[in-house]
C-alpha cells in the first residue's frame, strides 16, 4: 500500500516489546513494510529506515526501530493507495475504510 502525501501521521513512543515485534515480523511481507515505511519517511524524517532485506539477527537498535514503525507509526487522516489498481482507501481519525464500492465488487 501507498500512503498520499497530504497524510496526517502521528508518533507516539512506547516501551519496546521484543517478544511482539519477533512475533510480528515472520508473518509481515517484509518488501511491502519496507516500501510503505520508505513512504512515510517522505512525509516524516523521524521515521526509521529499515534494511532492504530482513537481518538474520536483530540487535537493540534495530528492534527499537521495528517497533517504532510497527507500532508507534500512525497514519490519522489521509489516503491508503493499493499500488496494482490505484484505488485510494480514506483513513480518517486512524482507522482505514477499505469497503469497496458495488462496483468493484
Amino acid at each position: 500500500m501507498l500512503i498520499d502525501h497530504d497524510a496526517t501521521i502521528l508518533i507516539e513512543e512506547s516501551p519496546v516489546d521484543q517478544t511482539l515485534v519477533m512475533k510480528m515480523l515472520p508473518k509481515l511481507d517484509y518488501n511491502v513494510l519496507v516500501s510503505t515505511t520508505n513512504e512515510l519517511r517522505k512525509q516524516d524524517s523521524n521515521i526509521p529506515e529499515l534494511p532492504t532485506t530482513l537481518p538474520e539477527t536483530i540487535d537493540a537498535e534495530m528492534m527499537a526501530q521495528f517497533h517504532k514503525v510497527l507500532f508507534d507509526v500512525h497514519v490519522l487522516h489521509g489516503y491508503l493507495i493499493c499500488p496494482d489498481t490505484g484505488r485510494r482507501f480514506p483513513v480518517k481519525d486512524g482507522i482505514p475504510n477499505m469497503i469497496l464500492h458495488e462496483d468493484e465488487i
